[in-house]
């Protein structure tokens, strides 16, 4: 009897388990089949977030400076704060049969240089009480949350590539993270690859960010990639550290503005210096007090950008300077001058235009510290002869203007107001939000004079790009690479959506210099790759 059951009782199992299997299998049967893949908007495709490194050591951070901060108080929904480029190359070995970039090379070599600069593993943190920014290691960091990839579909032509970049630095940058990105665009036309290049401005300046690209690209093509230090992050400090460390520091600036005043009574050299820093100083800030003149590109921004760009012979510049004097920064401020003017004649007939006013970016670095991170720039606030219709007027006028300027120190007043506190840190923020002391930014930046590369494809060109503040519709920002200027244009899709035609305007203006200057046309302009 007990036999019995025990055979009943094995196959009531065997049915249940078999029950089960078949089920399972008929659930298998019944999943549908993977969908097609569909678009999804860029800004919503976030690599999973990583298990925190465990900290290891003392704990480490540095506060951000005053002109680092200032570009955290500028930036807000509608103005991201970020510098970048938008950098061509061509494919050579990195790029595989299907078109494709190799993106796990790309990955390697760049996680084999960031020892150099550590700022790029570092997030924002915020100190406690007047919530001051400071940097700190970022225990979660993932290169794959940095350096993306992106591919055009076919035909990858320049429309195309136009219109992902303009997308790419639409989106602001994520303060949780590191504040940079890479995306690597393939899908071009050619074989050729391109890199969107977005780095916050609290990071870097111009020349900082110039200085970068020899980290990532060099004189010789190939060449193998270096296996990456090991890297650990250090832990944040405490609350009460933060505390203790911001009375200590407050402590030695009051000590050091002693010191400076004492130094100021004993060397009456000094003290001149310091009295025409201090003139120029009040001079930034009584433009900042008068609004710039209305103009059509100064209107409320959104948060979407136009992005475009063209290039122009360096060497074709240099002869306009030769022959027309000034410098290559002159020839390009004309040039933009003469640009905006046939723009806004274009734009209104009947409008006469008037002089505008730019705001022009000067390194205040010192030549032991090229490659220092961080914010070492003052500023220009100078007329810009848009209404003049001469183009060797235009220039004549602005060579004019810098030379005052250099003359003057202006630029040094400029950077005493990025310097001078939080609270008249606070007061140029304002300044610059409600009365609109400038119409337009305008940076040109020195790159290397020789062809680089990437691995093994040649880095072509480099267009840059600055970033808008409020009521400002436009930015213009030059960058020479081996014998070519790179001139991006940073636009509101709104204030300016023509801004190709800005871009054609430029290029005639340009022409009209490079005539006066008996430049030979052929050559003197390049269409961009």
């Amino acid at each position: 009897m007990k036999s019995l059951r025990r055979q009943r009782a094995t196959r009531a199992t065997g049915r249940g388990r078999h029950r089960r299997h078949a089920g399972a299998r008929a659930l298998v049967r019944s999943r549908p089949r993977a969908a097609a893949a569909v678009p999804v908007p860029l800004s919503l495709v976030r690599p999973r977030a990583p298990t925190a490194a465990p900290p290891v050591g003392p704990p480490a951070y540095e506060w951000l400076s005053a002109e680092d901060r200032m570009f955290l108080r500028f930036e807000g929904p509608n103005a991201h704060m970020h510098v970048g480029a938008m950098l061509s190359f061509a494919g050579g070995g990195l790029v595989r049969r299907s078109g494709e970039v190799d993106l796990r090379r790309v990955r390697q070599h760049i996680a084999a240089t960031l020892h150099a600069i550590p700022r790029y593993r570092q997030r924002l943190h915020w100190a406690p009480g007047d919530g001051a920014p400071i940097w700190v290691d970022d225990a979660r960091f993932d290169l794959a949350a940095h350096v993306r990839h992106v591919r055009l579909a076919p035909p990858g032509d320049e429309a195309a590539l136009h219109r992902l970049v303009s997308r790419l630095l639409s989106q602001r940058l994520d303060r949780s993270r590191p504040l940079w990105e890479m995306w690597v665009v393939d899908g071009l036309a050619g074989g050729r690859f391109a890199i969107v290049s977005k780095t916050h401005h609290c990071m870097v300046d111009g020349i900082a960010g110039a200085d970068l690209l020899p980290l990532l690209l060099s004189p010789m093509e190939g060449g193998a990639i270096q296996r990456a230090p090991h890297w650990a992050p250090r832990p944040a400090p405490s609350a009460s550290q933060l505390v203790r460390d911001r009375i200590a520091r407050q402590a030695q600036a009051g000590r050091a503005a002693a010191s400076e005043v004492w130094r100021v009574a004993r060397q009456p050299g000094v003290l001149g210096a310091w009295s025409r820093s201090a003139a120029g100083f009040w001079k930034a800030v009584g433009l900042g007090v008068r609004p710039a003149p209305d103009s059509p590109i100064n209107r409320p921004i959104g948060p979407h950008r136009r992005f475009a760009w063209f290039a122009v012979e360096l060497d074709a510049v240099k002869q306009i300077k030769n022959q027309l004097g000034g410098t290559v920064n002159d020839v390009v401020l004309a040039t933009v001058a003469g640009g905006l003017r046939r723009f806004l004649l274009q734009r209104a007939p009947d409008e006469r235009p008037v002089d505008l006013r730019a705001l022009v970016p000067v390194s205040t670095r010192a030549a032991g510290e090229p490659s220092a991170l961080g914010n070492h720039v003052a500023a220009w606030i100078m007329p810009l002869p848009v209404a003049e219709a001469l183009p060797q007027e235009r220039l004549a006028r602005v060579r004019a203007s810098t030379a005052a300027l250099r003359g003057a120190h202006d630029g040094v007043g400029a950077e005493m107001l990025t310097g001078a506190g939080s609270r008249l840190l606070g007061l140029a923020v304002r300044l610059v939000e409600r009365l609109r002391p400038f119409n337009v930014v305008i940076t040109n930046v020195p790159g290397p004079p020789i062809p680089l590369y990437l691995l093994n494809a040649q880095l072509e060109s480099v267009y840059p790009l600055v970033p808008l503040f409020p009521n400002q519709g436009l930015g213009v920002a030059v960058f020479s690479y081996a014998g070519t200027l790179g001139w991006g244009f940073n636009a509101d899709c709104h204030v300016v959506p023509d801004v190709d035609a800005l871009v054609d305007a430029t290029r005639v203006a340009f022409g009209e210099l490079a005539a006066l200057a008996a430049v030979s046309g052929e050559g003197a302009a390049l269409s961009a790759p």
